[in-house]
């Protein structure tokens, strides 16, 4: 049996190595483009804007010796809404119980207000958790900056370790994997060692419809959308129907989702195919209608109608 063969196998050698890694920072720091990059394809949506995840993803990544089990978290925040606070709930939750933090923090600008603010969340939740500082974006630091801000960012919290890379240019990402795993106790396989992720293909067309969205739209628009896969049917070897929803809070953004004569549905609606094809191996027949949901945001029942639930009421 060679190497490839016994990463596939579904057993594992004694000196296994296995555990959860909560991945923590403020949004917009490139958390989601590190996961992808970690598991070599797209498991988590990435968009220029804040906020871009919204719930709690597992990536999962497996070698002979190792399984990471990565929980890529919403960006720790001040929240402003019950979905803000919704998504703050889930990162915390994660750092609870995680077995190593990874903090990934944008290292080409000194540390904010928001890093001090996760810095606290950390230590407060995070225990005698340990914590790998991901100083990500080192292709865009200036060199006359490169001391000074790796020092500020080092000068946060206690950690394990601090290393510079570029998520985006895979640039010190093997290095991290080695670091992680060296900090896993030992222990079984979780999961199989093909699967990359726990979610299933529903939720990858809504978040896929969801990017489209984020990508396409300006300003409020965005972050008051929500997806909802009302169908999702294999049709035949080479069909998949897919029924969505999308949710807005106001008459005004239905009308800019829509579009111009159905311009900008229409265009979604493209993307979206040409994206969930390849994923599923089939061509895929959209159905996309949009619907007004007034304030679901700040209501928590709409906001559990449409799957965002608190596995457990914690406090401090």
């Amino acid at each position: 049996m060679n190497d490839l063969d016994t990463i596939f196998d579904d057993s594992w050698p004694e000196d296994h190595r296995s555990g959860f890694v909560a991945v923590v920072g403020r949004p917009n720091v490139g958390k989601s483009t590190l996961m992808n990059t970690i598991l070599g394809q797209k498991v988590a949506i990435v968009t220029p804007r804040p906020q871009t995840t919204q719930r709690q993803q597992l990536g999962i990544y497996s070698e002979t010796h190792g399984q990471i089990i990565f929980v890529d978290t919403p960006g720790l925040h001040h929240p402003q809404h019950k979905l803000g606070e919704f998504m703050v709930r889930v990162a915390e939750d994660a750092v609870r119980d995680a077995d190593v933090i990874l903090w990934v923090l944008d290292v080409s600008v000194p540390p904010t207000t928001a890093d001090i603010y996760i810095a606290e969340t950390i230590q407060r939740l995070g225990k005698n958790t340990p914590v790998i500082l991901a100083l990500n974006k080192a292709d865009l630091l200036a060199p006359q900056n490169r001391d000074a801000y790796v020092s500020a960012c080092e000068a946060l919290i206690p950690h394990q370790q601090a290393m510079l890379m570029s998520a985006l240019n895979d640039e010190g990402v093997r290095d991290l994997i080695d670091i992680l795993l060296a900090l896993l106790p030992e222990g079984p396989r979780y999961y199989p060692a093909d699967q990359v992720s726990e979610v299933n293909l529903r939720f990858i067309a809504a978040e896929v419809i969801r990017e489209k969205i984020m990508l396409a739209t300006e300003q409020e628009i965005p972050h008051s959308v929500a997806v909802e896969i009302a169908e999702y049917k294999e049709r035949s070897e080479n069909m998949t129907y897919i029924s969505a929803i999308i949710y807005v809070e106001r008459d005004s953004q239905k009308g800019i989702i829509i579009g111009k004569g159905g311009s900008m549905i229409k265009k979604l609606g493209q993307e979206t195919r040409a994206e969930l094809e390849p994923i599923l191996g089939t061509q895929v027949y959209l159905d996309v209608q949009v619907k007004v949901l007034k304030n679901w945001r700040s209501d928590p029942k709409l906001m559990q109608r449409l799957g965002y639930r608190i596995s457990r009421d914690t406090k401090d």
